[in-house]
């Protein structure tokens, strides 16, 4: 090992996202071959300043690569915003004798990787967010378990909605971002995707579309909606009352961020997570993995934080020539 990494700790942070534990086992093996140490941080960044570690062995991490969530357990930490919490953070880090930090999350636990390796830990970022809203990379674990599960859920409402002639709005998940709401509404065939990097707040001109479409005999509509853009059980309401048509809300909500990962975010995680190890095994910090260009890569945080994610312009072509976003 080099620059005398030897103990390095893992902590997933934010929301969960299937798949952050096969990146958590990923770590712990890969940890042990390259000769380290292992301590699991539970609760995220709340749980270090709490002091929540706990050693790791190969024993920890069996069976789990199968399980969503995460078995460190998440969450979100006010404390650590500070550079109270941040110092305090890094002092236990040192207390522990881990000088190398996996972080498991999104943007938000990347900026408190950073902070802590201005600290003196050695910091890797590995991107796991159902959102696929980190700039730097063109996947995130637990993105396709989500569409998938979000996908087969819209499937079944497509079929009551298709029964009862309705007009139905599917809200799905993605905080201000469209990519659930564009993936699936390609995948389900859906009439209308309202995303925020799209959607012109224009309802009137969705109403004009169900109107006429149900005038040359479309007996079902299927509208998915970002989180983004939200009010979903308003918009049906109103929906309703401009065409006399039944319109029916169902937001997926949590569901989404559970169940079995899929094949993809298991081995995509996996091998991000044995990198992020590689890296610090190298002497790397205030690094994050990525997916680009057919392969697995790594930016400076800073650089990767200072990226811009926008859709690509085949996914909105296609979607427009295929549905109406």
């Amino acid at each position: 090992m080099a620059q005398g990494c030897k103990t390095i700790g893992v902590l997933t942070s934010g929301g969960d996202a299937p798949g952050m534990n096969a990146a958590i086992r990923a770590v712990v093996r890969a940890g042990i071959a390259a000769g380290m140490k292992v301590k699991g941080i539970k609760r995220g960044y709340a749980g270090l300043l709490e002091e929540e570690i706990v050693d790791m062995d190969s024993r920890s991490v069996a069976d789990i690569i199968s399980r969503g969530g995460t078995i460190l357990y998440t969450a979100r930490c006010r404390a650590f915003m500070t550079e109270e919490g941040q110092r305090k953070g890094a002092e236990i880090c040192h207390k522990h004798g881990i000088d190398g930090l996996v972080v498991i999350g999104g943007d938000g636990s990347f900026n408190g990787a950073c902070k802590l390796a201005n600290l003196g830990i050695n910091t890797i970022g590995v991107p796991g967010t159902i959102d696929l809203d980190i700039a730097c990379t063109d996947y995130t674990i637990g993105f396709d378990t989500a569409i998938n599960t979000a996908m087969e859920a819209i499937d079944k409402i497509r079929d009551t909605s298709t029964s009862h002639e309705r007009v139905s709005i599917i809200e799905v998940m993605g905080r201000h971002a469209g990519y659930i709401a564009l993936w699936c509404g390609i995948a389900n065939g859906a009439e209308n995707v309202l995303i925020p990097e799209a959607y012109d707040y224009d309802e009137q001109k969705l109403i004009d579309q169900i109107i006429r479409q149900r005038k040359i005999g479309k007996t079902h509509h299927i509208i998915i909606n970002a989180e983004g853009i939200g009010h979903s059980v308003g918009m049906a309401a109103r929906i309703e009352a401009a065409t006399g048509l039944e319109t029916r809300a169902t937001i997926l909500g949590y569901m989404q961020r559970g169940g079995r990962p899929t094949c993809k975010d298991r081995v995509y995680a996996s091998i991000m997570g044995a990198r992020a190890v590689h890296l610090l095994a190298e002497g790397k910090s205030k690094r994050v993995v990525a997916h680009g260009d057919g392969g697995f890569i790594d930016y400076d945080i800073n650089e990767a934080l200072a990226m811009k994610k926008e859709i690509h312009p085949d996914f909105l072509t296609v979607g427009n020539e295929l549905i109406r976003i």
